[in-house]
Parts: C-alpha cells; sequence; structure tokens
C-alpha cells in the first residue's frame, strides 16, 4: 500500500459504524495569521464514534463553526488519528480518508462517494500493536519530487518513521517527555514536527529524510505549553503556522499564530481563546488533496 494514496478495502462490520450517502524565510518574520484571516479546519472523532469538524478562522478573538458528520466508528474505539484528506473523484464523487488507530489496531479509513454514485465506507487494516502509541501522523510532499512517510510515537519515547508503504522503517529513541506533536513542515529532504513536553516546554523536531534516522530538536519555549492534550497546526500564508491547542480537561482550546520557527527566535502571538466544548477523544487536522505542503519550519 502506498502511503497517501492508499486504497482501503474490507470494511470492519465490529469498527465501522454506519455511514448515510452522503529558500529558507526570515526566521522572525511576522506570523501570517496575525494579518490574515487564516482558517484551519480542526477534525475530530467524538465518543459516539462521530466525524466531526470545528472549521477556525484566526480574527482575534477567533471564531469557529462546528459541524457533526457521518457516524463512522463503534462508540468508544477510537484512540488516535492522522490528518485526513478529502479528494475530489473525475468524474463525479469524492473520499474523506485518514489513518486511525481503533483499539489496538492501525487501519485506513475512507468514506464518500464513488464515480458510480455509491457510497464508499471501508477499512483497511494496516496491522496490530498500536495501543502504545500516543501519536500518528502521516506527511506527504509533492513538488518536483514525491516523498512520503508515515510517523508514530511510542509511549516510551521511541519515534518511529515507515516509508515504503510501511516497509521500511527507522526510530530514534529519547522522546518520553514529550505529550504530543502536530506537524508542521514536509518538505523534500525533512518533515519537521512542533511538540510540547509534560514539563510544559515546546520544541521543534527536525526529521531528515536520510536513514538512520537523526532528528534535530530544538526549543522555542521552555514553559506554560504543558495543558494541551492535542495540538491541530495548518500552513497560514507561504511560511507560517496556525496552531491550535486544545485542553481536553477544560474543553478549551486556543489559536496561535506561529512565524517559520527558527528555536526561541519563533514569534507566537496568542489569538485568543476558541468558542466552543473541545473533549472529543481524538483531534487531528483536515485537508485536501492538491493543497501546497505544510512549511512551517
Amino acid at each position: 500500500m502506498s502511503l497517501k494514496r492508499a486504497s482501503a478495502v474490507a470494511a470492519s462490520a465490529v469498527l465501522l459504524g454506519s455511514l448515510a450517502s452522503g529558500p529558507a524565510p526570515a526566521a522572525v518574520a511576522a506570523p501570517a495569521a496575525a494579518t490574515a484571516a487564516c482558517r484551519i479546519p480542526v477534525g475530530s472523532i467524538n465518543a459516539g464514534g462521530d466525524l466531526a469538524q470545528s472549521t477556525i478562522t484566526a480574527t482575534t478573538p477567533p471564531t469557529a463553526s462546528h459541524s457533526t458528520g457521518q457516524h463512522m466508528f463503534t462508540p468508544g474505539v477510537a484512540r488516535l488519528s492522522s490528518t485526513w484528506s478529502y479528494t475530489v473523484l473525475n468524474p463525479v464523487g469524492y473520499t474523506d480518508a485518514g489513518y486511525v488507530v481503533l483499539n489496538s489496531s492501525l487501519y485506513y479509513a475512507v468514506y464518500g462517494q464513488g464515480t458510480d454514485g455509491k457510497p464508499i465506507n471501508a477499512l483497511n487494516r494496516i496491522g496490530g500493536g498500536w495501543d502504545k502509541f500516543t501519536s500518528i501522523e502521516e506527511s506527504f510532499y509533492w513538488g518536483k519530487t514525491f516523498r512520503g512517510a508515515f510517523y508514530g510515537m511510542r509511549n516510551d519515547g521511541v519515534l518511529f518513521r515507515w516509508t515504503d508503504g510501511f516497509k521500511k522503517v527507522s526510530s530514534y529513541p529519547g522522546f518520553s517527555a514529550v505529550k504530543t506533536m502536530t506537524l508542521i513542515s514536509e518538505t523534500a529532504t525533512y518533515d519537521t514536527f512542533l511538540a510540547n513536553t509534560k514539563g510544559g516546554a515546546l520544541y521543534t523536531i527536525r526529521i531528515p529524510a536520510t536513514t538512520p534516522m537523526k532528528p534535530v530538536v530544538k526549543q522555542v519555549r521552555s514553559r506554560t505549553w504543558q495543558g494541551f492534550e492535542h495540538l491541530v497546526a495548518d500552513k497560514c500564508g507561504t511560511q507560517s503556522t496556525l496552531l491550535t491547542g486544545i485542553d481536553k480537561d477544560t474543553g478549551s482550546a486556543y489559536l496561535y499564530a506561529v512565524s517559520h520557527a527558527n528555536g526561541t527566535s519563533t514569534v507566537i502571538k496568542g489569538l485568543g481563546k476558541v468558542p466552543g466544548t473541545y473533549k472529543d477523544p481524538v483531534y487531528y487536522l483536515k485537508t485536501a488533496e492538491g493543497n501546497a505542503p505544510l512549511f512551517g519550519e
């Protein structure tokens, strides 16, 4: 199975619910979101197994619209999710798809409508043992070249990277302090995550595409970021990031405009508390095929 373009097959009746039809920039440049009303589509899976979305706009204070969509999974089984990508089919139809951890297994999930007008609703099981992971994500760079990778952070602090359709794997230890992370860069030569720690620090983790895997870690902030159980980031402008931090304990979300990351020189502007309640078990970014790769670091 090729990353990002996987074809989901064989629905699982136990886990799958019913579906209705249906070159280097200046590091301290001002965050684009501070001056432009960028939007970030934050997806979630609620306790009932429904897919939901909060579209957050980077006004000051932020505004948000909320919707609940397909019932996709058995209640209570969803633990983690990667970014979900929306694809328009030719001549008609669409798919919306992403990787999810259900109980202890990793799946590629897809729903939508086929070119024949029939509903699509399927899961493809990748493998087991994923109950030990705390974060998953997929990167995909397209330009003059194409490059994809799948990442997983295990609960002992080992960061894994799979390439070539999960055929090749490399790993690197030392991230036991990480609480959660979100992808902010996808380039031809590296991917970068923004991660908060249990002690409150905020770091970038740059992962060169070379093997063996040797991440480069830079501190962005030293404190106050420990409250977020979820971070969700999207591109804003050409080189900045719109970041949503979700505190599930209080059900609160906060929005930040982040400049092109460069360690402690990174500019972070708090835009305020996001309207709504955020207590779903799983949060992730929603994007669309053809959107430019992330370039926040």
